[in-house]
């Protein structure tokens, strides 16, 4: 089964907030955009599992907040069904802050699962990452 990605479920439009799980300093942050998307006229650009979204931070250290950052979502509440035929959800929203568009890490460590559709789409995220589910 390993190659056959299935299109994720977009289920965090723009304004969402979500955990941040690395130890960058943000807590929570609030998509602003979606990278790398075609849009729908009128419709809020959403992003899913393994997506690149620019966000702001609205809670953590003095220096993270009320700035711009990329990051890359690991998990949503939505669920979404794998190529498989078995529909994955998590407790949280969460994402981590990468420093460009390969996906290399703002931080050092990752707390928690991250999706495999995440892992498999960005390399260095899946190398952090302690738990894949």
């Amino acid at each position: 089964m390993k190659g056959l990605s299935s299109r994720v479920t977009r289920g965090l439009p723009t304004q969402a907030r979500l955990n941040c799980v690395d130890n960058s300093g943000a807590k929570i942050v609030q998509i602003i955009s979606v990278l790398k998307i075609g849009g729908v006229h009128r419709r809020y650009p959403a992003g899913g599992v393994g997506d690149l979204v620019n966000v702001t931070v609205r809670r953590g250290t003095p220096e993270r907040r009320r700035q711009i950052f990329k990051a890359v979502i690991i998990r949503q509440r939505r669920p979404f069904r794998r190529a498989d035929g078995t529909w994955v959800a998590f407790e949280d929203n969460a994402c981590v802050l990468v420093s460009n568009d390969r996906g290399e890490i703002v931080g050092s460590d990752i707390k928690g699962p991250v999706s495999r559709e995440a892992a498999e789409r960005w390399p260095r995220i899946a190398a952090t990452a302690k738990q894949i589910v």
